[in-house]
């Protein structure tokens, strides 16, 4: 009796060392996400779904809320790691940064706003918008340049043929197209689709179709944090691709669920909607990979809406092992 005793004891404390082990084990990483959003669901589901903890990490997650402070962020070392459109890792560079930023995992692969209209346009042409008041976004961001792009290939000019509005803050502008005389508003979701089921606005074209194929947002860390935590990036990348199959495999509605508890303001009818929605387009990458193409059409946005600072190339801001090394194992 005594011996089963001692062995029941024995194990428990056995036990108890190895769950400690493994805690202590764990490794952090501090993740800034440039804001919450639909857009990032697979991210969400990693940490749902816990494929983070199961590659030994313990990541935690901060909305930064901007690309200017998601990247102070990670250039001061307020995270190991941000989620973030790719053209910030460019303006770091030609700043001549002494740590540059590189671009590891690719999350969204095109863009994510819609085109509403306050009124139904069944019949809609891209002419359409000249002579309005349409309200963009951040000058200089992702979304802005993408809409100026798309503009141009339906032969806009987004300075000459619209009242172009560009200096209102990015939280605001749902309510400012509301209380405006603006006709057109580009939008996320699910904005854009509460705005539909509300009545406050159409949607009636996709800025993410019409764009193509560009690392909209990516995964990137500073060079020196790179270098010396290529096993954790490996692991977290790693995570990404599991999550990012489990939503090309699983249904919107599933995803909805399971991401749920970061939009606690949505229901699951309208999250669903959303996500459908950008499933249908293709903004969810499949693989972690940002391709060089991609890096291409992206600098070709930028020049066209004349904030590319300088041609960097691919290999300069792109490392690329770790997602392909996640595809082959």
């Amino acid at each position: 009796m005594k011996k089963i005793l001692f062995f029941l004891f024995f194990s428990s404390i056995l036990l108890i060392l190895t769950s400690c082990n493994n805690t202590s084990s764990k490794k952090t990483i501090q993740l800034a996400e440039v804001t919450r959003s639909i857009f990032y669901a697979p991210q969400y589901v990693a940490l749902e779904k816990g494929f983070f903890e199961d590659e030994g990490l313990d990541v935690e997650l901060q909305t930064t809320w901007g690309g200017d402070k998601t990247m102070t962020s990670l250039l001061s070392d307020g995270a190991d790691i941000a989620l973030v459109g790719a053209e910030t890792s460019i303006y770091v560079y030609a700043q001549d940064s002494k740590d540059i930023a590189i671009n590891f995992a690719q999350l969204t692969q095109t863009d994510g706003t819609f085109l509403v209209a306050k009124d139904e346009k069944p019949d809609f042409d891209w002419n359409d918008l000249k002579g309005t008041t349409f309200l963009g976004q951040r000058k200089g961001g992702m979304p802005q340049m993408v809409g100026e792009y798309v503009l141009k290939q339906h032969g806009i000019d987004p300075n000459e043929d619209l009242d172009l509005q560009q200096n209102i803050e990015f939280a605001n502008i749902p309510s400012a197209f509301v209380s405006s005389d603006a006709e057109y508003v580009q939008l996320f979701e699910p904005t854009a689709s509460t705005f539909e089921k509300e009545g406050k606005g159409h949607i009636i074209a996709s800025f993410g179709e019409e764009s193509g194929t560009v690392p909209y947002t990516v995964y990137m860390a500073k060079q020196t944090y790179m270098d010396e935590h290529k096993a954790e990036l490996e692991k977290f990348t790693k995570a990404i691709y599991r999550a990012q199959q489990w939503v090309s495999e699983h249904s919107a509605k599933e995803i909805a669920k399971t991401i749920q508890p970061y939009f606690e303001d949505t229901d699951v009818a309208m999250l669903t909607s959303s996500i459908e929605r950008y499933k249908n387009q293709g903004s969810f990458a499949t693989d972690p990979v940002l391709k060089e193409d991609a890096w291409n059409n992206l600098k070709n946005i930028m020049e066209a809406a004349g904030e590319l600072p300088e041609d960097v190339a691919y290999e300069d801001l792109v490392n690329p092992t770790f997602a392909k090394d996640v595809l082959q194992n």
